[in-house]
């Protein structure tokens, strides 16, 4: 039977210093009882020879020294069922719909452990979001995290909600599973994820977690671990492709800098822990596939970069552990452009590995390159024109800033609600190719070309020039040879 005592020293923050009267464990569970019989608990943070750290989970407001400290034996578990699917939780696990506590088939401490690196298998099927800018250009493999990089008032919730929605392994629906925590987020956000959830019928096959900006920032520190130690549960025990969205991995820091400074902690860059980045590689690499095992975990997490500098601690360390980026712009947003996706700066760094025939199409991958590097030409040609004016520029160079313009109307702009196929996109991306001549489609081989292009030029809505440019070209040719 565990003891109560009543050694409470400091309280600082979120933080409360108990004298150690016997060997306590890291993150142990602990009960604090107040004078008016109000019940907390926290978790061991950091145990010495003569203090015990123990960080509270509903906030410290009206504990004091005359309060009675309770060490529990245990760390944090969570309850875990397959009927966890279609309910909506707190960020520690509690019913937020209204609906019963969950029935356990078993219960998992949430801190979980890495993947043994020699048991992971390499990520090698597609996962279709239906956003054009991720599936063809920065596409999502199952077993990958994949981050986006977003800023303070863009559409990354809406992003988020919308790849909740539509995502899927072909050919492996019915066993796909979405698990979402939202942490630090307002009630009308969290009012609006329930809602978009229930409305869209998404809900019937994902967990959601809701840690909302007034709940305690300590559990905001939970909640990631309380989603993946979910996603490993549904993941590897009930053989399930999940997807699991972390937005926003920005609040979270923010809790382990206020918690940091609670410990009176020497600080690191801009303030935050020094131990950051492990404390984020504890998360990310909680994703994978491992052999012998059906399922896979796959991450996107999402984090607002501070002043849209993508050099910040966050977005920085969070880029050395994951698997690429995708950076959401400003500049596509003051367009009226969603979703505003920058291809530019994004990266999949196991694109190669889940594209290409029998997985997704033939030609995708140098669809991909030739769609980005016409683009970032016409980008390159903005400031050019701002410059000299168009009319300096070549016959190809209008083409190529015409190009530009197209691509973001065309195929980054899509609608919040339409669920693009991969074919779909490819051929919007044919569409856009062929507003320039066969011949200048350099990262895209001969007989792909023959394939997919056609046999004359097609203007961007698809309907085609009287001659192909290139016979035009051909004969000018043969009249400066004469």
């Amino acid at each position: 039977m565990q003891k109560e005592y009543k050694t409470v020293k400091r309280i600082a923050g979120p933080l409360v210093f108990v004298q150690k009267t016997h060997p306590v464990g890291y993150g142990e569970l602990v009960s604090i009882k107040l004078s008016d019989g109000t019940v907390k608990n926290g978790q061991v943070l950091d145990t010495s020879d003569e203090i015990v750290v123990v960080q509270v989970f509903e906030g410290t407001s009206r504990i004091d020294k005359s309060s009675w400290v309770k060490f529990l034996g245990e760390t944090i578990k969570i309850s875990l069922s397959e009927k966890m699917l279609g309910r909506i939780l707190t960020g520690a696990g509690k019913p937020r719909d209204g609906g019963p506590e969950i029935i356990p088939e078993t219960r998992q401490d949430i801190n979980g452990a890495a993947i043994n690196p020699y048991m992971r298998l390499s990520p090698a099927d597609f996962i279709q979001t239906g956003i054009s800018t991720i599936d063809a250009t920065n596409t999502l493999v199952r077993g990958q995290k994949l981050p986006v990089f977003s800023g303070s008032g863009l559409t990354h919730n809406e992003i988020a909600l919308q790849i909740a929605r539509q995502a899927k392994v072909r050919g492996q629906e019915g066993k796909f599973a979405v698990i979402f925590a939202a942490m630090g987020i307002t009630n009308e956000e969290a009012q609006h994820f329930m809602r978009d959830f229930e409305e869209t019928g998404a809900l019937s096959r994902a967990v959601v977690f809701l840690n909302l900006a007034d709940d305690p920032a300590v559990e905001r520190i939970i909640t990631p671990r309380m989603a993946l130690t979910t996603a490993e549960y549904l993941a590897f025990e009930k053989d399930m492709h999940v997807l699991v969205i972390l937005t926003d991995m920005t609040n979270y820091c923010e809790s382990l800098r206020e918690v940091g400074a609670a410990r009176e902690e020497i600080p690191g860059r801009r303030g935050y822990p020094g131990y950051m980045y492990t404390d984020l590689a504890s998360i990310y690499e909680r994703a994978g596939m491992i052999k012998g095992k059906k399922g896979s975990i796959t991450q996107i997490p999402i984090l607002t970069m501070v002043g849209d500098d993508i050099t910040h601690p966050i977005p920085d360390l969070t880029g050395y552990i994951t698997e690429g980026q995708i950076v959401l712009s400003r500049e596509l947003h003051r367009k009226n452009i969603y979703p505003p996706v920058d291809i530019l700066p994004s990266l999949s760094r196991l694109m190669n590995s889940g594209i290409g025939k029998q997985k997704t199409r033939e030609d995708h991958k140098q669809v991909s390159d030739q769609l980005y590097a016409f683009y970032a030409e016409g980008r390159d040609l903005r400031g050019l024109v701002a410059i000299v004016g168009e009319e300096a520029l070549s016959d190809k160079d209008k083409k190529l800033l015409k190009f530009a313009e197209e691509f973001e109307k065309r195929f980054v702009q899509q609608n919040s609600r339409e669920d693009r196929d991969i074919e779909k996109t490819l051929e919007i991306g044919w569409n856009l190719l062929r507003m320039l001549p066969k011949k200048d489609l350099t990262r895209i081989s001969p007989d792909l070309r023959e394939k997919y292009y056609g046999s004359a030029d097609v203007h961007v809505d698809g309907t085609a020039h009287t001659a192909p440019l290139e016979t035009v070209e051909d004969k000018d040719k043969l009249k400066r040879a004469k």
